[in-house]
C-alpha cells in the first residue's frame, strides 16, 4: 500500500474504508466467542460465492474471534456423479431416493470431495479446519426419513461434544451431512435440516444458510415479494399455507426450530453476494432474509 505525502490527501476510497470498519466495530464485539452456524450449501457452491472468498469470509469470522461451524449439503455434486455413473435419480417431495448404491455415491461426494475442498481451502490460511461427518463421535443420531426414500435420514439427536471440543482449541468444524443409527447404518441427511439441529445444540447465536436466492420471498417467482424480517409464527404461516416452496421449506423449518431451540436469529442469504456473511453480521446494511423468535 502506497501511502500520500504527510499532510497531503489520503488515497480514493480510504474515507469509506474508515467508516465501515468503525461500522464493524460494535459487531465484532458483540458477536466476539459467538457460536455461527453456517450451512454452505450445494447450489451455493455450484452457482454462488467461489470457495476461496467463503473460505476468508470464515477465516475472518474465527480471526476477530466469531465461533463458526461449517455444515455443507452437495446435491448437485452427487447429482452429477450420478449421472456419470450412469443411475437414474428418482425424487419424491424434493428428497433423492437413495439406495445402498446412491448412500455410496452420496458419501463419497459429501465426505471425499466436497468436505475436503472446503477443508482445503480454509487451510490454505493456516491449520485451522478440521472436516468430519455426522457418523463422527456420534456427532449425528439418525433414523430413516421413511422406507420409500431409502436410506435418507432424519436427525434424531445431535452429541455436539466433539464440536464444542474442536471449537475450545480455535478451530472450525468443517461437518458433511451423512449420519449413523444406533446399528451403524449410515443415512444422508438434508443439510439444511442439520445446520439447524446443530446450531440448536450449540446454542447458536446465529444460523446462517448461504444459498443461490436472494431470501424468501412469499411468491417465488417475484423479486419484490422479497421478506427482510419475520418471525417464526409468520414464517410457519407462510410455509402453511403454500407460500414458500420447493427447496425453500427444510430451510423455512430449520430456522423455526433453531430460533425456538434457543439460537437468535437465523438468516438465509445470497451466496452470490460477495462476502454475503460479513455484510449481514458486521454491517448496518442487512441483506437476505432475517428470521427472530
Amino acid at each position: 500500500m502506497t501511502a500520500g505525502p504527510p499532510g497531503g490527501p489520503l488515497p480514493a476510497g480510504t474515507g469509506d474504508v474508515a467508516r465501515l470498519l468503525v461500522e464493524a466495530l460494535p459487531y465484532i464485539r458483540r458477536f466476539r466467542d459467538a457460536v455461527v452456524v453456517v450451512k454452505y450449501g450445494g447450489n451455493a457452491l455450484a452457482h454462488g460465492t467461489p470457495l476461496a472468498s467463503f473460505a476468508e469470509d470464515v477465516v475472518l469470522l474465527r480471526s476477530v474471534g466469531v465461533k463458526p461451524v461449517v455444515v455443507h449439503g452437495g446435491g448437485p455434486q452427487i447429482g452429477e456423479l450420478l449421472a456419470r455413473l450412469g443411475k437414474v435419480t428418482e425424487f419424491r417431495d424434493g428428497l433423492r431416493v437413495t439406495d445402498a448404491d446412491t448412500l455410496d455415491v452420496a458419501r463419497m461426494v459429501l465426505v471425499g470431495k466436497v468436505n475436503r475442498d472446503i477443508v482445503s481451502a480454509v487451510n490454505v490460511h493456516g491449520p485451522l479446519a478440521v472436516g468430519l461427518s455426522g457418523e463422527d463421535a456420534k456427532l449425528i443420531t439418525a433414523g430413516a426419513h421413511t422406507a420409500s426414500l431409502g436410506f435418507v435420514g432424519t436427525v434424531l439427536g445431535v452429541d455436539s461434544t466433539i464440536l464444542e471440543r474442536l471449537l475450545a482449541e480455535g478451530l472450525i468444524p468443517v461437518v458433511a451431512t451423512i449420519g449413523a443409527d444406533e446399528h451403524g447404518q449410515s443415512y444422508n441427511i438434508n443439510a439444511d435440516t442439520v445446520a439447524g439441529a446443530i446450531a440448536e445444540s450449540l446454542g447458536a447465536e446465529k444460523l446462517v444458510f448461504l444459498t443461490d436466492v436472494a431470501g424468501l420471498r412469499t411468491d417465488p417467482e417475484d423479486p419484490g415479494s422479497l421478506v427482510r424480517q419475520v418471525t417464526a409464527a409468520e414464517l410457519e404461516h407462510l410455509v402453511a399455507i403454500g407460500a414458500t416452496g420447493g427447496g425453500m421449506i427444510p430451510k423455512a423449518e430449520a430456522c423455526v426450530r433453531a430460533v425456538r431451540g434457543g439460537v437468535r436469529r437465523a438468516h438465509i442469504l445470497d451466496g452470490r453476494v460477495p462476502h454475503a456473511i460479513l455484510v449481514e453480521l458486521f454491517t448496518d446494511v442487512g441483506i437476505g432474509t432475517m428470521v427472530q423468535p
